[in-house]
Formats: structure tokens, sequence, C-alpha cells
């Protein structure tokens, strides 16, 4: 008998959702106060994850949400690329 393997799971922090750690997207924070996209989602640093859809990118812009996950502003430059990835990630299918 094959034992299944664990699929790590995290929590998309605009929708509180749990999913695959690869339908989600990592933004991270590393000790010099730098943000940006951590599409291999091992790099150092605090994380925070959002799922792949436009409309929750969006939300996440709106409410701030990441600012106060990642104790920083984010910039705007973190959202475009966001969005870039997910139409990438679209286009692929």
């Amino acid at each position: 008998m094959v034992k299944k393997r664990k699929i790590p799971t995290r929590r998309c922090v605009v929708t509180n959702e749990m999913k695959p750690k690869k339908e989600l997207i990592r933004i991270v924070r590393n000790k010099e106060g730098e943000v940006f996209v951590d599409p291999t989602g091992k790099k150092n640093g605090r994380g925070a994850y959002l799922s792949k859809d436009i409309a929750v990118i969006d939300q996440a812009e709106k409410t701030n949400v990441l600012n106060k996950h990642l104790n920083v502003t984010v910039d705007t430059a973190i959202f475009t690329e966001l969005r870039e990835l997910v139409a990438d990630a679209n286009d692929e299918k």
C-alpha cells in the first residue's frame, strides 16, 4: 500500500480559505523590510498567502490586508506583479 503524502495547506489572508500551497501565491517581507512576490514559496521572511484570483488580489489591495499581515506598506507594484502572475497562470490553462 502506497502511503499518501500530506499536501501542505495555507490560509489565504483575504478569503480565509485553507487551500493547497500550490493554489496560492506567497508574498514575503524580509528582515530589511523589502516586500516581494515569492513564486517558489521558499524564500526567508514573513509570508502571507493570496489565492490566485484577480478579484482576491483587488480586494487585498483595497483593504490593505497585506500591510497588516506583513507590518509594512506594500507597494502597488507588488499588486501589479501579482495580477500578471495570475494572468500568466490562467493563460497556461
